[in-house]
């Protein structure tokens, strides 16, 4: 009769933590177990074994630069979280791309279910050097907390062609060294038939904001903000995730995206992405595709309701599909603070779709099992 009892006792236990609300407070204060702001900014989640893996970028009280590393933190309800610790280390070495006070900015993570190896990219600017390296760091591990070994940083793609860029963009002689001012008719046009990809084409194209996208056969692939913030880069990777095929398409060839965050759902291919206004926030934009190598289609900011026009104060860095439910999806953004970069909040929030088209709507708070039933 006890054993019956305490296995009884057991069951309900369970019902009710499987019961339990999840709550999602967007732009509060998000305690980890350690009562600790979590400090994974401009991050992504990865879901392995039954648990989600945030990364992100450790912002300091006064720096946003790489003085720490990428954090991780880990979750199995997406509401409560376990800091894992310092997932890729900076280095001590001046000499390393990844040297203390380099930045390093928006990491994510995928898992290569062929080689079983965890594979990070992130946007690389070098110490001293601004944003002018624009380039993509790539580390790997064995295990999915880390630690994670830096392999390299370098400009996508160098030496290839976009696959949607013609024979006469290709050939054309235009250069920005031709425009004594930008943002004329002339310079505009220029740029969207590739001005830029021209002139960063033996050494590479730049890569900034970036994000990382698995489609279901497991093709992976890297989209980045490229030609000086101005058109959005979405290159094939490898097989083993560890470098590019040089396969790579311009998307809204002079839109001045960044912050790309991909999705797909029941076969169609949705992006939201944000103007470029620097710290600033602005109005989100969403991309469609039927195919990942385009056409691509811009349509208006997917946000309704007040501060829709600021993305509710915040910037896109990542769609997070929800395990076990389908068509589930949650928009992750970050509501920046540069002057106290440790403090900036996290805006999750659920997309939902009218029309064939994602919304977001605001929710002070809101619970995931409710609104994904």
């Amino acid at each position: 009769m006890k054993s019956y009892i305490l296995f009884s006792f057991a069951i309900v236990l369970a019902s009710c933590s499987a019961s339990a609300p999840v709550i999602i407070r967007p732009g509060e204060v998000w305690p980890d177990d350690r009562g600790t702001h979590v400090n994974a900014h401009g991050g992504g989640v990865l879901y392995h074994d039954h648990t989600y893996y945030w990364f992100g970028e450790h912002k300091g009280e006064r720096s946003s630069a790489a003085w720490v590393g990428v954090t991780c933190y880990s979750s199995k309800n997406l509401a409560d979280w376990k800091h894992e610790g310092v997932a890729l280390q900076v280095s001590p070495d001046t000499a390393s791309d990844i040297r203390a006070g380099s930045v390093i900015e928006r990491p994510k993570v995928i898992y290569n279910k062929k080689t079983k190896k965890f594979v990070m990219y992130f946007h690389l600017e070098l110490f001293g050097r601004g944003y002018s390296a624009a380039r993509v760091g790539i580390a790997v591990s064995d295990r999915v907390t880390g630690p994670y070994t830096f392999l390299r940083s370098y400009r996508p793609c160098a030496g290839h062609w976009p696959l949607n860029m013609t024979e006469e963009q290709r050939a054309a002689t235009i250069t920005p060294g031709d425009f004594p001012e930008w943002w004329t008719a002339d310079w505009r046009q220029a740029t969207n038939d590739g001005m830029f990809t021209r002139r960063d084409f033996e050494g590479g194209q730049m890569s900034r904001d970036m994000t990382l996208y698995v489609d279901d056969d497991g093709k992976a692939y890297h989209i980045y903000a490229s030609e000086e913030n101005l058109t959005l880069h979405l290159a094939e990777l490898a097989d083993d995730y560890l470098s590019h095929t040089g396969k790579y398409i311009r998307i809204a060839p002079g839109g001045h995206n960044e912050a790309p965050a991909l999705f797909k759902k029941e076969g169609r291919y949705f992006m939201i992405t944000s103007g470029c206004t620097g710290w600033a926030p602005n109005a989100a934009r969403l991309h469609t595709a039927d195919n990942i190598w385009g056409p691509w289609t811009e349509h208006p900011n997917p946000c309704v309701g007040e501060n829709a026009h600021l993305t509710f104060r915040s910037q896109s860095t990542y769609i997070l599909p929800v395990a076990g439910k389908k068509n589930a999806f949650i928009f992750m953004a970050d509501r920046w603070t540069p002057y106290h970069p440790i403090d900036a909040r996290y805006i999750w929030l659920p997309i939902l779709f009218e029309n064939g088209l994602p919304v977001l709507k605001w929710y002070d708070q809101w619970d995931l099992k409710e609104v994904f039933q």
